[in-house]
C-alpha cells in the first residue's frame, strides 16, 4: 500500500535512460515523510527519442508533474527545451532541475550548488585558498569548475589526458581556468588548496593511479565526486598522506535541496539520518 499522502499534493520525478539506479526517490521520499508533506517523487524513465514529447507534456500540464530532476543523457536537451533556463544552465549548456511556474518551464543546474554545499558541511574553510586542481575534463567537471570559480578561486588548473577537452573548458569558463595535459599534474598541484577528482577512476572498485599529494598546500582538501565506494582509492591515498578528505555523497544529497523546495514548497535539510539511509541502500546493492 502506498502512503495516502501520495494521492494529493505535487508530483515530481527523476528522468534519465536508464534511471532505475537513481537514489533520488529515496532522498525526496525521506524529506516528504519527515516534513509531513503531501506529494510524491518517482523515477520516470524516458528514452531519448521520447524526451521532447515528455517535455511538451510537462509544459502543457498533461503529465501531471510539477517538475523534476533530469539525469544522463537528457541534461543538454532539457536545457534547450526549457522556456526559462537560468544563468547557471546557460553557461553550462545543461540543466538537471525543472519546474513549472506561471505557465512556463524553468530550468537550473544544481550540481555546483551541491558540490559547494557538501564541502561547506563536511570541511568548512575549504575555500580559503586561491588555487584549485580539477582532475578530469568530462561532462561532470563543468558544474564543478563553474562553482569553484564562482566561489572565488583565482586559478583553476584542469588536468586531462586529452588536453583539448581541458582547453574547451578553459574557453567556456574564462581566464581563471587553465588547461594542462596529464603530465603536468605534479607541477600544477604545487601550493594548491583544493584537489577535485571528477574522473571515474576508482569507481565501483576499479583501479586508480597512485598520486602524490604532497605538493599541495598544507591542509589542502581532497575531494571526489564519485561516491561508490564512499572512500575512493584517490581519497584513501590522500588520507594516508595526511590530507583532509571529503567524499562525494553529500554532493548528491545537497544538489537535491533546491528542486524539492521548488516543487513542494519547503526547504529540506541534509541530515545525518538521510546520509545513513543512502549509505545503507548503497551497502545493500
Amino acid at each position: 500500500m502506498g502512503d495516502s499522502r501520495e494521492t494529493f499534493g505535487p508530483k515530481a520525478f527523476v528522468t534519465g535512460f536508464p534511471v532505475k539506479h537513481s537514489r533520488s526517490p529515496l532522498i525526496h521520499g525521506y524529506w516528504l515523510k519527515t516534513l509531513g508533506l503531501p506529494g510524491s517523487y518517482r523515477a520516470h524513465e524516458v528514452a531519448p527519442e521520447g524526451f521532447a514529447d515528455f517535455i511538451a507534456s510537462l509544459k502543457d500540464g498533461s503529465s501531471g508533474f510539477a517538475g523534476g530532476n533530469v539525469t544522463i543523457p537528457h541534461k543538454e536537451l532539457a536545457f534547450r527545451l526549457a522556456d526559462k533556463p537560468d544563468e547557471l544552465s546557460r553557461e553550462l549548456g545543461a540543466s538537471n532541475t525543472l519546474w513549472r511556474e506561471n505557465g512556463l518551464l524553468h530550468a537550473t543546474n544544481t550540481d555546483g550548488v551541491g558540490f559547494t554545499a557538501n564541502l561547506d558541511e563536511r570541511h568548512p574553510g575549504w575555500d580559503r585558498h586561491d588555487t584549485a586542481v580539477v582532475f578530469g575534463a568530462g561532462g561532470a567537471s563543468r558544474a564543478i569548475i563553474q562553482a569553484v570559480r564562482d566561489r572565488g578561486f583565482k586559478t583553476i588548473h584542469v588536468v586531462n589526458r586529452t588536453v583539448e577537452r581541458a582547453r574547451e573548458l578553459a574557453d567556456r569558463f574564462g581566464p581563471k581556468v587553465q588547461a594542462h595535459p596529464a603530465g603536468a599534474l605534479a607541477e600544477v598541484m604545487k601550493g594548491a588548496g583544493l584537489f577535485i577528482n571528477t574522473t571515474s577512476l576508482g569507481m565501483d572498485g576499479e583501479a586508480a593511479p597512485q598520486l602524490d599529494f604532497t605538493p599541495l598546500a598544507t591542509e589542502a582538501v581532497v575531494t571526489d565526486i564519485v561516491y561508490i565506494p564512499l572512500k575512493t582509492p584517490i581519497l584513501a591515498q590522500a588520507e594516508e598522506q595526511g590530507f583532509p578528505i571529503v567524499d562525494g555523497l553529500g554532493m548528491l544529497l545537497h544538489q537535491a535541496v533546491p528542486g524539492f523546495e521548488k516543487w513542494f514548497g519547503k526547504r529540506p535539510v541534509v541530515d545525518a539520518a538521510l546520509r545513513a539511509l543512502i549509505i545503507a541502500d548503497m551497502e545493500a546493492h
